[in-house]
């Protein structure tokens, strides 16, 4: 599961390089917080909705959202 290690870490890099909350990127793409923080900490994944918003939020690819 190197993939979601890889999309955790780069949420976090992503999240901080805008300097957002986890709580701000929860509220912008309309989900708990708990659940915002479950996808920095590697718990859960994405729905394919929220991956679109979040890549969308940071001006990325899906692909950089996941890639090394």
């Amino acid at each position: 599961m190197k993939e979601l290690y890889n999309l955790s870490k780069n949420l976090r890099m992503y999240r901080c390089q805008y300097g957002y909350t986890m709580k701000a990127v929860a509220d912008h793409i309309g989900i708990a917080y708990q659940s915002y923080q479950n996808y920095e900490y590697g718990l859960t994944v994405p729905t394919l909705q929220n991956f679109i918003k979040l890549a969308r939020l940071y001006d990325v690819s899906l692909d950089d959202l996941v890639e090394e």
